[in-house]
């Protein structure tokens, strides 16, 4: 049980500073920083076998050189890669080795040449160039990722949406959790998630499994915290072939911070409205030149602008990289981590809008309304380059979780006139293990003038989960399962009994999958690639009901799922594409929670993008993307809009719409991320009882606008600007309650102080807009924050 009270946060801070004083009093390898001007620096690469032309654009960002280069004279060559220390020249000998080309340094730059002797050509000629730059000032602009073909891609050479919100932008918005983090990214929005788990809205469809962590399953119910996480990938349309069961409307992937050859002691403070502290620590150390250890740690104590809500949790995060050769990387990282929060359920509609009430008034009971999670988690990286070019990958994953949750809420609208409304209650205890194995085989070669990058992987995992929920009865009486409570007392006193009922979940599952997958990145012409996959999930489900119907079934299911995309790139820097995509959920883990399973429950959903977009890299610090879409959601599980403990199947569901997104630097001073997004959804199906063929999806908003901007007036001041508009949306199927739009403002002040501390200013909502943040269902309704201001302190040391 976590600590209560201010001598835990006395006792967090002296092992902070405990370990920063540790830190500083080590002794300092030599090899890692040049001992004076005379000393070439050395610079840490991490760049993996694949096409050279793509290996010499990682090599300028990481080394931060200038660097001028001819795509149509890198065609069809690929290396082996780079990983660990190099000086600069030494590194790129090592990445050229076999090209016939080299590199010559003309004052600040560096121009690649061929060989003198080499089969390409005798005669030494400096090519013609194309200059690509590192900037330390980019903050906004990811240019590569691995999480959406598990290779390292560029970001325009992927068939797909992607929004990448990097650790500068992290740190500038203060985001704490994944909900604020998607904030800014077009096409996803936030649902409530009944106030006691992430949820994320992904082009209509709800999901609260779709996340993940360094390529693996992160799955269970609870609220993440970001303070051990490098950058956060999300990626839009199915991801069927690549992340197996789930990937639907789209994924969460979450890169968590490593242990590298990057010395960091970084320590932040953070103090704010509603009574929030928190406080944060990064601190790596490099051993020597095989092994570094990092360590990331969080606490927080927060109240809220809502009566009685409040949320404290810690987390502790050690992570080990050890490099045996240049060759070889093996990465161990464990994870302790305890949340808890008061469940809050929002407030109820009247006459199909929010109730007008007071932001803070809670509906229920908070002090008998509470969710808790404990995390355990183990990762491992096993990577290996051999000399033929094949890269040998291998992680593992063994987490638990131990989580619980009660809450008292309204489950009814407000009676008009009466001004009366239900309150229900219920309790839920889960626990479960999982163990995910993951190893992919990577492969770069040529076939005649086509370029490949296969990847081959296998994939098998096992899951299994204790779930418990209980009924409350109020008032000692097993027939009273709500209480009406006038709209004027909404907290109640009454006494509450929890009991499991015949038709309550007490189940056990167990879900057992073997996943076999490839694919081939293909490059037909320096203007021309394709892409190509499959994904066969063997997926089993052996599931016991344990309440009075005592029910066991078992499922098993082959799953395929293809992927295929085509880019057309008429100049190096602009993609077109078009994909098509499929995925599919079957009912496992938290979708097993809170439903009434039957053999046609058990049946996976499946889903289908088409897609088409472009592209464009403006600047390598500055892109802009567009994209056109349609996702069908078939065999698919709806809630009744009143009660979350029902649910019904659905035949289907469509959503189109168009996404643009900007993210990247205007100029040196200005970065900007934003994009717009504007969203149909429909079901192609009546739902007996809830809506009919035509009504509009819940919780999808048909615009969405949102643009963040940080402008440096000086190297010591700058200051960020950001709107986000949200359109009118229904809160569920039935198209009874709507939610109405809005627009909120948020801005922040950086100052850095001294060369070793910098300060920071977030206000959100500015300007105090009424609005409502999440929705869960008709009943369950989130009301946005009033203006909040959070002041952080940085120090590194």
């Amino acid at each position: 049980m976590i600590i209560h009270g201010f001598t835990r946060i006395l006792y967090f801070f002296a092992v902070l500073i405990s370990l920063s004083l540790t830190v500083v009093l080590l002794p300092k390898p030599g090899f890692a920083e040049p001992s004076n001007s005379a000393t070439p620096a050395l610079r840490t690469f991490n760049i993996p076998a694949g096409f050279l032309y793509e290996a010499l654009i990682q090599f300028s960002q990481q080394a931060g050189i200038k660097l001028a280069i001819d795509p149509l004279k890198l065609q069809g060559k690929v290396t082996v890669g780079l990983i660990g220390d190099f000086e600069i020249q030494p590194g790129l000998d090592q990445l050229l080795a076999g090209s016939g080309l080299r590199v010559v340094q003309q004052g600040d730059s560096f121009t690649l040449t061929e060989v003198p002797g080499s089969p390409a050509d005798p005669v030494v000629t400096t090519l013609p160039s194309i200059q690509i730059t590192a900037s330390n000032t980019n903050r906004y602009a990811a240019v590569s990722t691995t999480t959406a073909t598990k290779t390292n891609t560029l970001l325009r050479d992927v068939p797909q949406a992607i929004s990448v919100i990097t650790n500068e932008l992290i740190k500038d918005q203060s985001i704490r959790s994944l909900g604020d983090a998607i904030r800014y990214v077009p096409g996803v929005g936030v649902s409530q998630g009944e106030g006691n788990r992430d949820a994320l809205v992904f082009r209509g469809n709800r999901s609260t499994g779709d996340f993940f962590i360094d390529g693996i399953r992160d799955d269970a119910e609870f609220y993440r915290d970001l303070y051990n996480i490098d950058r956060i990938e999300v990626l839009k349309g199915a991801n069927g072939m690549i992340f197996g069961r789930g990937g639907s409307g789209g994924v969460v992937n979450r890169v968590s911070k490593q242990a590298n050859w990057d010395p960091v002691r970084e320590f932040t403070f953070q103090g704010g409205s509603f009574n929030q502290k928190r406080m944060t620590a990064d601190v790596g150390y490099v051993i020597n030149d095989v092994a570094a250890v990092r360590l990331n740690a969080v606490y927080e104590d927060a109240g809220s602008f809502r009566d009685g809500v409040s949320m404290e949790r810690l987390g502790v995060s050690p992570t080990v990289t050890i490099k045996p050769t240049h060759r070889t990387r093996i990465v161990a990282n464990m994870e302790r981590f305890h949340d808890d929060r008061t469940a809050d359920r929002g407030i109820p509609s009247l006459l199909g809008r929010p109730v007008n009430v007071h932001e803070s008034q809670f509906f229920g009971d908070p002090r008998r309304s509470h969710a808790n999670i404990d995390v355990l988690s183990f990762n491992s990286l096993i990577e290996h380059k051999f000399d033929s070019g094949v890269t040998l990958q291998n992680r593992t994953n063994y987490a638990t979780y131990d989580k619980f949750y009660q809450n008292i809420f309204a489950n009814s609208q407000v009676i008009p006139g009466l001004d009366l409304l239900s309150l229900g209650a219920y309790n839920n205890a889960t626990s479960r293990e999982n163990v995910f194995n993951q190893t992919n085989l990577l492969y770069s070669l040529n076939t005649g003038p086509i370029l490949h990058t296969l990847m081959a992987g296998i994939e098998v995992g096992r899951q299994e989960t204790h779930n418990r929920r209980r009924n409350g009865f109020f008032n000692n009486d097993q027939a009273q399962v709500n209480l009406r409570v006038p709209l004027s007392n909404s907290i109640t006193n009454a006494p509450i009994d929890y009991l499991t009922r015949d038709t309550d979940a007490h189940n056990r599952s167990v879900v057992n999958v073997t996943s076999l997958y490839i694919q081939d990145q293909i490059e037909l012409l320096p203007q021309l690639q394709l892409i190509a996959g499959v994904r066969y999930d063997m997926f089993q489900v052996d599931f016991q009901q344990r309440n009075a119907e005592k029910a066991h079934l078992k499922t098993n299911d082959g799953l395929i799922a293809p992927r295929f995309g085509v880019i057309y790139k008429p100049i190096e820097t602009i993609s077109f594409y078009a994909s098509y995509s499929q995925a599919y959920v079957p009912r496992a883990g938290d979708q097993l929670t809170g439903i009434t399973v039957t053999t046609a429950v058990l049946k996976p959903e499946k889903f289908t993008t088409l897609e088409t977009g472009v592209k464009w890299d403006i600047r390598p610090d500055l892109a802009l993307t567009g994209a056109v879409f349609q996702l069908d959601r078939t065999n698919a599980i709806t809630a009744d809009p009143n009660d979350s403990s029902r649910t019904f199947l659905s035949k289907g569901q469509r959503t189109e719409g168009v996404e643009v997104s900007l993210s990247g630097q205007l100029t040196s001073d200005w970065n900007v991320m934003g994009g717009y997004a504007y969203q149909i959804g429909e079901f192609t199906s009546d739902i007996q009882g809830i809506a009919k063929k035509g009504a509009t999806v819940g919780e999808l908003p048909r615009h969405t606008f949102s643009v963040w901007n940080r402008y440096d007036f000086t190297p010591r001041l700058g200051a960020a600007f950001g709107v986000i508009y949200r359109g009118d949306m229904f809160a569920s199927a039935d198209n009874t309650v709507r939610i109405p739009d809005f627009t909120r403002v948020d801005a922040a002040l950086f100052a850095k102080l001294t060369s070793r501390v910098r300060a920071q200013l977030n206000i959100e909502n500015l300007f105090d807009a009424n609005y409502f943040a999440s929705v869960h269902n008709n009943n369950n309704i989130t009301p946005g924050s009033p203006i909040a201001i959070r002041a952080t302190l940085i120090a590194n040391f």
